[in-house]
């Protein structure tokens, strides 16, 4: 398997800024993990965060689009979002269906709102992969989860 080799990038500033994170908390401690680096990332850019929970990963692109009508029609819009959840490859099609058609719905919804997105849905062979990635000591994808949403709230700050 091929690693990534991407350059580290430098901690985006972020104060004032307020983000949604939306977990499935399926395998309760993978997304303890996740949501572990999502946290760490922003505290470290002074973002502030809430998170809400939706029962599966299928269910996360509903929950979002809810919470931001919410948001919004409190005069209290989020910055941007993250989701955060694990999809572990079974026996059946299930898999295919939970885990494209939660990244496509999602991504839509990112374009159509033109909000900033971090997708931390993991996509794995088995748990094993699966803590290896949510795990903030190794791959810590839900901080990455976290500095993409914020790379694309400086992108879309910036391009003002």
């Amino acid at each position: 398997m091929a690693e990534p080799s991407r350059a580290p990038e430098a901690r985006i500033s972020a104060p004032g800024t307020h983000f949604l994170i939306v977990e499935a908390r399926f395998y309760d401690a993978i997304g303890a993990l996740l949501l572990e680096g999502a946290t760490r990332t922003f505290r470290e850019s002074q973002a502030r965060w809430t998170v809400a929970r939706a029962p599966g990963a299928l269910e996360i692109p509903a929950a979002v689009a809810i919470l931001l009508d919410a948001a919004e029609e409190a005069g209290a819009p989020y910055d941007g979002v993250v989701t955060l959840g694990c999809v572990v490859r079974g026996a059946t099609y299930h898999f295919e269906i939970v885990a494209g058609e939660s990244a496509r719905a999602l991504m839509d919804l990112s374009v159509a709102r033109k909000i900033p997105l971090g997708n931390g849905i993991l996509t794995t062979e088995d748990e094993e992969q699966a803590f290896a990635r949510a795990d903030p000591k190794k791959l810590d994808k839900g901080g990455d989860a976290a500095r993409a949403a914020l790379a694309m709230w400086r992108l879309k700050r910036d391009a003002r």
